[in-house]
């Protein structure tokens, strides 16, 4: 194979994707035998990738596996497997040991092994290389080794492997060249970094940007409400200035995999050092208790309508992390109905992406297919997730009470809408 990939989940098939459509012979290797044999079958599992796509590839030549022997020969082999949170607030490195045990059996001189997965800077070099050199041979004088952190941002329309900037770290400047020649076979830019670390810190720093911003507007959502500011309007005018400002828009959390977990990677390397992270602690506190104050808006709400939220009926819309994609991964709707379920509220949801949902073992309701019949029984609607079906109009008219967190009503003037 010119390429195997470990790991074929969000960042491991679109790679695949991009790089058997440059004519490059592709495998992969998946420990979860459904997903190999859906892929063996046509079917895709993920959203990003289509099911015409997924057939696409087979008869380009790709060959899923569950079987490490897809390793023999590999020229590159690229590691995308998942980096959970420990118990500690660290990464949880278990699969990418795992997965560098595997192609330390197989490692063949000359061939390029590259780090995808999201970690703590000094991944690459203190915890990947030590493994692969079991194999018996020497990092960056018989194999190449880099890090390159994904990029991929589901249900993007414009953005995806091909056209997103790849950076590249490698362990030797030869390691860099070579990871960098890969990538150009079918990424329009590639971009070289200093090292496997600076590649490593790259990936943090942009996520940490963007946690910390949203965790300043969720707290401007607080007390803006407090003192009867439309934060809503204020962001869009701000937004106008051409220069030195990038709008972020509060919301009932954050989730994907990215945002919410890959900070805490930079927070526990910090705190290795002796000394914690503040700004990632204080943007983590902030945006974990955006759900709680969700739930505390709702509350006032149906009290203002003279109802308890004990027994109300209530329609949460939306429980994907982010607007028109299946994706529920670190979702805050589910922390969001946590809450109201424990407070006695009587829950049902809709969501174009999503049949069935369920929160601690418990099925929650789906409210069915017909939007308009599921606002006017709710006695509160919570938009959690900005889907495109969620028409302004529409929610405003049918909703008896509306909590719009994403702001899909913000021109709307009503007193039964309110927003986050």
């Amino acid at each position: 194979m010119d390429l195997v990939v470990i790991g074929l989940g969000y960042v491991g098939l679109p790679l695949v994707r991009e790089a058997a459509g440059a004519g490059l012979r592709v495998g992969g290797l998946d420990r979860d035998p459904r997903v190999v044999a859906g892929l063996a079958a046509g079917r895709s599992h993920i959203g990003d990738v289509s099911a015409g796509e997924a057939a696409a590839l087979l008869e380009a030549g790709f060959l899923p596996s569950a079987g490490e022997e897809v390793l023999d020969g590999a020229r590159t082999v690229v590691i995308c497997v998942p980096t959970p949170l420990s118990a500690e607030g660290g990464p949880d490195l278990t699969a990418v040991r795992g997965a560098a045990e595997t192609v330390a059996r197989h490692l063949a001189p000359g061939t390029l092994v590259v780090l995808e997965s999201t970690t703590y800077p000094g991944t690459t070099d203190e915890v990947v290389r030590p493994i692969l050199e079991t194999s018996g041979l020497t990092a960056g004088e018989d194999f190449h080794l880099a890090f390159s952190p994904e990029r991929i941002d589901p249900g993007n329309p414009v953005y995806g492997v091909r056209n997103t900037p790849k950076i590249v770290g490698g362990l030797t400047p030869a390691c860099a060249t070579a990871a960098a020649a890969f990538y150009g076979k079918f990424v329009e830019q590639v971009v070289q970094a200093r090292g496997t670390r600076e590649a490593e810190m790259a990936k943090l720093l942009e996520n940490t940007y963007r946690h910390v911003n949203i965790a300043l507007v969720n707290e401007m959502a607080v007390f803006c409400n407090e003192l009867g500011i439309d934060l809503w309007d204020a962001i869009d005018c701000a937004a106008t200035k051409p220069f030195g400002f990038q709008a972020f828009r509060p919301g009932p959390g954050v989730g994907g995999h990215c945002i919410p977990i890959d900070p805490n990677y930079l927070s526990y390397k910090v705190r290795s050092l002796g000394y914690p992270f503040r700004f990632v602690e204080l943007a983590q506190e902030i945006n974990d208790r955006m759900p709680r104050y969700v739930v505390e808006r709702a509350q006032q709400l149906l009290n203002r309508e003279g109802r308890a939220l004990k027994g109300a009926k209530v329609l949460l819309l939306g429980v994907t992390y982010k607007a028109d994609i299946a994706d529920q991964r670190e979702s805050p709707a589910r922390p969001v109905a946590r809450r109201l379920v424990r407070l006695g509220a009587d829950l049902a949801f809709h969501d174009p992406f999503v049949d069935a949902w369920q929160v601690e073992d418990t099925e929650v309701r789906n409210a069915g297919d017909d939007l308009v019949a599921a606002l006017k029984e709710a006695d509160l609607a919570i938009v959690l997730a900005g889907h495109a079906e969620y028409d302004a109009n529409t929610l405003a008219r049918h909703a008896r009470l509306l909590f719009d967190t994403r702001g899909r009503t913000r021109d709307v003037q009503r007193p039964t809408v309110e927003l986050l």
